[in-house]
């Protein structure tokens, strides 16, 4: 069942130019029956959200900025994320930005038993990206409006230079990983790997490595093997990893 969340964004440190991809992904991890956006609607550098919030049922918030050098707009959207929470009207939140000052609004959102997602650019720093449950790159969906409108022989040529490489840190990541959740053969089932990645680093995604899924990545690092085998619950396979001898 889907859990209700408030989806706060800060419109001083996200683009508009995905704001699409960006609402599609949020709706895989529950419903987004708070769209709020804060920033000061006087400032040209907003204008391209206008266009897009109707479309999307976002909420704009006018935050004046009293104070040059200060940041209004993240004082108000902590402010607004308190209310939320003690009015317990959502299971979780969605909070879009790439700025540390959210780290601590996570941290307690999460202490009150709060599910927190974050999305920002891979420039976030680290506190903010772990103080989440779970932290999605904008790169993602930047590369995934980009296959949308790339045909089929260009779609390498146009993502493969916004992808990470899978480096000895990462396949050593999966490996632990495996083994802390194998059983006496070895085997550890795949969904709880991934379950146990995303805790470990929120913002593991094999879709910062060109992958759509878990599998195909791990099945194309030698280390590992990958065997399918019959559900008895469905027609679905269960898919089951190993590290290699």
């Amino acid at each position: 069942m889907d859990i209700n969340l408030a989806v706060l964004i800060d419109g001083d440190n996200i683009t508009s130019a995905y704001v699409k991809e960006m609402m599609e992904e949020i709706a895989k991890y529950g419903n987004p029956t708070i769209k709020r956006i804060y920033g000061d609607w006087t400032q040209p550098h907003l204008n391209k959200w206008k266009k897009v919030l109707l479309e999307n049922a976002i909420n704009p918030i006018q935050q004046y900025g009293y104070t040059q050098g200060k940041n209004a707009t993240d004082s108000a959207m902590i402010i607004d994320a308190m209310d939320i929470l003690y009015g317990d009207r959502v299971d979780g939140f969605c909070l879009v930005s790439s700025d540390s000052d959210f780290t601590r609004l996570a941290t307690r959102l999460r202490e009150a038993g709060k599910h927190v997602i974050g999305i920002g650019e891979k420039k976030t720093p680290e506190p903010f990206i772990v103080a989440c449950d779970r932290f999605i790159y904008i790169e993602i969906l930047k590369n995934k409006s980009k296959q949308a409108s790339a045909s089929k022989d260009s779609k390498e040529k146009s993502t493969k230079n916004d992808v990470d490489k899978i480096t000895p840190k990462v396949i050593e990541l999966i490996a632990s990983t495996i083994a802390d959740v194998t059983d006496e053969d070895g085997w550890a089932f795949l969904g709880d790997v991934g379950s146990l990645l995303q805790k470990k680093q929120p913002n593991f995604d094999s879709r910062n490595y060109g992958f759509h899924k878990l599998t195909p990545m791990i099945n194309s690092i030698d280390q590992f093997e990958i065997e399918s085998r019959d559900n008895q619950k469905g027609r679905l396979k269960l898919i089951y990893v190993r590290n290699k001898e």
